[in-house]
This record gives structure tokens, sequence and C-alpha cells, in this order.
């Protein structure tokens, strides 16, 4: 895998240089590329791992821009009126991440998001403790949180 990465940047590097447009749209559009051209021409099925990683990847930093200007604007509305919408809370969210990069990750992210911050990990590390500003319903936040990020985070880790 890792030298697949490595062709795929240098394959892009090289896209870059003769097109001569050093702008991030180049960049992005000959990474798209060389990864489909690498895709087609590779035959190996131990390397076939690195075609699901990258498009996990990718849609996982949507998911997460998604949640972070929902976050933000969910806040700030909270903010901006005069009328508070917080039911802050501590949620105990069962794991099904195992590593401490999963856990780690995970927790990371939660931190990331306005509203929510991670606490604790239990010391089995079966238990995620997190604290956020509007729960409403425990259940569909620890839903959101297990099918949300930690479904994509372990589709990129596994």
């Amino acid at each position: 895998m890792k030298k697949l990465i490595l062709l795929n940047l240098i394959l892009t590097l090289v896209w870059v240089a003769l097109t001569g447009s050093f702008e991030f749209i180049n960049f992005a559009f000959g990474f798209a590329l060389t990864f489909l051209i690498l895709w087609v021409i590779n035959k190996d099925a131990v390397d076939r791992k690195y075609f699901k990683v990258i498009p996990s990847i990718i849609g996982f930093i949507f998911y997460f821009i998604y949640e972070l200007i929902k976050a933000n604007v969910q806040v700030a509305y909270d903010v901006i009126t005069p009328t508070m919408y917080m039911k802050p809370g501590i949620v105990s969210v069962p794991l099904d991440a195992n590593t401490d990069l999963e856990i780690t990750l995970l927790a990371n992210v939660i931190s990331l998001t306005p509203g929510t911050l991670s606490l604790d990990v239990s010391d089995d590390k079966k238990v995620l403790y997190v604290h956020a500003m509007y729960i409403h319903d425990k259940e569909e936040f620890i839903k959101s949180i297990k099918n949300g990020f930690e479904k994509k985070l372990l589709n990129i880790t596994r």
C-alpha cells in the first residue's frame, strides 16, 4: 500500500509539473486522475486495500466538514438568540474501536466538533465518556456518534 501511495503522489507531481499549474484544484485533479489510472492497471489483490481507503478518507473528510459546520451553526445560534436550547450532559458511548489509534482518532474528532468534548476512556477501553452541550435524546446522540464518526473511522483503519 505504501508503494501505491508514493506512486500516486509522484504521478500527481508529474501531472502538476507537466501542466504547469500549481493550484490546489490541479493537484486534486491530478491525484484523482492518477488514482483512477492506478486502480485500472492494478491487478494485485494485496494492494486493493489502497483503493478502498482513499475514498473512505475523502468521504470522512466531507462528513467531518459537514458535522463541523452543523455544530458551529447550532452553537452560534444558541449564543445569538436569547433563549438557551442547551441541555448539557455526559454520555457514555460504547466503543467498537479497540486499538489505541482508533480510540484516539475518535476522541479527537469528537473534541474538534464544537459543543462536544471527549472526557475519558474506561480502563477496559470499551466506553468513551463524552460531554455534549445538546443532549435531547441520549440514545440518538450515541447512535449519531457510532453510525457517524466511529463507523467512518473504522472503515479507514480496518
